[in-house]
């Protein structure tokens, strides 16, 4: 039951952030402004991180099922981009260099913050 409802609430989350998409007209997939309102309610609330990640784990399993269609769609697409290979590539090497240093940046950022135990607050 746990992953029903984690799974509920990663799809309420993502139809809100539909909704919002559609209805501000927002050039951002629908599916990271979900994810991003899940965030800020879950560091707001503090609570519902065991039946989300019940849901997450399964899913988080199959990542690669859930992205072969783009990467199939991509295949038919090659005769369309062959002349701009220069900037794709220039794009997932620029983008995979970001994605990296973003994420030590971060890293590090949290690992140096000091830890509040329960005594500290």
């Amino acid at each position: 039951m746990p992953a029903l409802r984690g799974f509920l609430w990663l799809l309420g989350f993502w139809l809100l952030g539909e909704s919002l998409v559609t209805l501000s007209g927002l050039p951002v997939s629908a599916g990271v402004v979900g994810m991003l309102l899940l965030t800020a309610w879950l560091m707001l609330h503090g609570g519902g991180f065991d039946d989300i990640a019940a849901a997450a784990r399964p899913l988080i399993a199959m990542l690669a099922m859930l992205i072969m269609p783009g990467v199939v769609g991509v295949f038919f697409l090659l005769d369309a981009v062959a002349s701009q290979w220069a900037a794709i590539l220039a794009a997932l090497i620029g983008g995979t260099l970001l994605s990296v240093l973003t994420t030590l940046w971060l890293m590090r950022r949290l690992m140096d913050a000091p830890q509040e135990g329960p005594h500290d607050a």
